[in-house]
C-alpha cells in the first residue's frame, strides 16, 4: 500500500492505516480477550514526574467508575462469551475510588481473578480500605493480587519519580499487605541505564530483606516497564514487521485486553483498545464490548516502543 493521497508526504503516526513511508500499518485483532481493565479514575494522591496518564490530586479527566457500571460490563462478558479470566483495576490510584472494594468483590464473586494496581500509600492504608482488603483475602485468597508500583529498588531513584519519602511509605504499605496475607506483585521501570539483570537483582535483594513473597526473576510477578515517552523517536510498525521481528499480533496487549473508562461529563463509560492511551480518541471503540471487538491499528508511538518492541504488558 503506497497511496498517500494527492502526493502529500505523510508524517509519522498521522494516517490511521498508512505509515510515513507509505506502507500498510500493522493492526491487531482481538483474538482471545483475557483481561478487562477498568480505570477507576485519574485522581491520585501524588503527582509523579512522568505519569503516562497524568494522574494527580487534581486530574479528574477520567472520573470515578461505579460498581453498577462495572457489573454491567461483567454481564456483557457473559453475554459475549468472552474467555476473560482476569479483571484489572488501574488509575490514578484505585484506592481513591470509594467503591474499589465493592467493585473488586463483585468480580471475585463471579469467579474472576482481580488485579489492582496501587502505590500502596495513604489511600490504600485508610482503615476502611484495609478492612475491606482483609475481608477480600479471607473470602477469596490468592484470587486477588495487588501490584505495587515501586519504580526502583532504591529510595533515591523511586523518590526522584514520586517525591521525597514516597519509597518509605510504599514499603510501609507493602509490609502491611505482607502481614495481612495478601498476594503482592511489583511494577518497576527501566529508565536509569541499568541492565534488566541488575534491576532484577536489586529488586530480589529488596524483597528478600523485607520477606516479600515476590519473585524478582518472574516477569509476571515483577514487571519492568520501559519508559512511555510519546515524544521519543520510534519506528512505525508495518505489516511486514511481524516477520522481520519474529513476532505475532497475538503477542500484543490489544489482542487480549480492553479498558473501560468514564470521561468527565460523559453519561456512560466507553471501551478503549489500550490501557496506555486514555486520551487518544482514535483508540476509543464504543460503549459496549461488542463494539470493542473491532480491529486496532497500531497508530501511536506507545504501540511500537512499549508493546511491540518493548514486549511489555499490563496484565499479570
Amino acid at each position: 500500500m503506497k497511496d498517500q493521497g494527492a502526493g502529500e508526504k505523510l508524517g509519522k503516526f498521522e494516517h490511521p492505516h498508512i505509515t510515513a513511508t507509505g506502507d500498510a500499518r500493522a493492526s491487531v485483532v482481538l483474538t482471545g480477550p483475557e483481561t478487562l481493565w477498568f480505570n477507576t479514575g485519574t485522581l491520585c494522591n501524588i503527582t509523579c514526574a512522568n505519569c503516562y496518564i497524568e494522574s494527580s490530586p487534581v486530574n479528574d479527566r477520567l472520573v470515578y467508575i461505579s460498581t453498577a457500571e462495572v457489573a454491567a460490563y461483567l454481564d456483557q462478558i457473559a453475554a459475549r462469551d468472552w474467555p476473560v479470566t482476569e479483571i484489572g483495576f488501574t488509575g490514578g490510584e484505585p484506592f481513591m475510588n470509594p467503591e474499589i472494594i465493592d467493585m473488586a468483590r463483585i468480580c471475585l464473586e463471579r469467579g474472576f481473578c482481580v488485579l489492582i494496581l496501587t502505590n500502596a500509600m495513604r489511600p490504600m492504608m485508610r482503615k476502611t480500605m484495609r478492612a475491606g482488603l482483609v475481608a477480600l483475602q479471607r473470602d477469596f485468597g490468592d484470587m486477588l493480587t495487588l501490584r505495587v508500583s515501586i519504580d526502583h529498588w532504591s529510595a533515591e531513584y523511586h523518590d526522584t519519580e514520586r517525591g521525597d519519602g514516597a519509597f518509605a511509605k510504599t514499603l510501609e504499605g507493602m509490609r502491611w499487605l505482607r502481614d495481612a496475607g495478601l498476594r503482592i506483585a511489583a511494577a518497576g521501570r527501566t529508565v536509569w541505564g541499568e541492565s534488566e539483570a541488575d534491576a532484577r537483582a536489586g529488586f530480589a535483594a529488596l524483597f528478600a530483606e523485607n520477606n516479600f513473597k515476590i519473585d524478582a526473576q518472574n516477569p509476571s510477578e515483577t514487571v519492568l516497564f520501559p519508559e512511555m515517552d510519546g515524544t521519543a523517536e520510534v519506528p512505525e510498525i508495518t505489516t511486514a514487521c511481524w516477520d522481520i521481528l519474529g513476532k505475532s499480533p497475538r503477542d500484543v496487549m490489544c489482542a487480549s485486553s480492553r479498558m473501560v473508562v468514564k470521561r468527565k461529563g460523559a453519561p456512560r463509560p466507553v471501551v478503549l483498545a489500550c490501557t496506555l492511551l486514555p486520551y487518544s480518541p482514535e483508540f476509543e471503540l464504543g460503549e459496549t464490548l461488542a463494539e470493542a471487538e473491532t480491529e486496532v491499528f497500531l497508530n501511536h508511538p506507545h504501540c511500537a516502543k512499549f508493546c511491540v518492541l518493548g514486549g511489555a504488558s499490563c496484565s499479570a
